[in-house]
């Protein structure tokens, strides 16, 4: 199974130990195309943009977000660049699990809640504690499916 995983780059890296461990999770269900996004020398510049620039990475990740078959996404620290990357998941009709902490203090977007269908879009509020029940509760569902 290819997962792909969204999380906040140029929005803001305060997660990103906790991005580290949500993929090494996501490592017990597939191929995750996006570890890059949990890397501790990634800043909050970006990628070393090489010569090609925003539109490589760009047309690198849609490539692997149209290749994937789930997108897991922690969408607490917001991104315009992960809610991008939902919306395209969404018309490309993906299942799609967004894990929000309340803990944080901060109120998750409608655009995002309000996507949740019980189906393809499910939105989770966990705890640090939960990331493995929250992804094995959805990985069981996917295989079912």
């Amino acid at each position: 199974m290819k997962v792909y995983f969204c999380g906040s780059i140029r929005g803001g890296r305060d997660d990103a130990r906790l991005y580290g461990r949500i993929v090494e999770a996501l490592r017990e269900y597939g191929t995750v195309m996006t570890e890059h996004v949990s890397s501790s020398e990634l800043t909050e510049r970006g990628e070393d943009s090489s010569a090609a620039g925003d539109r490589f990475i760009h047309d690198r990740d849609v490539d692997w977000l149209t290749r994937s078959d789930v997108i897991v996404a922690e969408v607490t620290q917001p991104s315009l660049g992960v809610g991008y990357e939902l919306g395209r998941a969404v018309n490309m009709q993906k299942r799609i699990l967004c894990l929000f902490r309340p803990s944080s203090g901060r109120k998750l977007s409608a655009m995002i809640r309000g996507a949740a269908d019980g189906e393809r879009f499910l939105v989770r509020d966990y705890s640090e504690e939960q990331v493995a029940e929250v992804l094995e509760a959805f990985f069981n569902t996917v295989k079912r499916t």
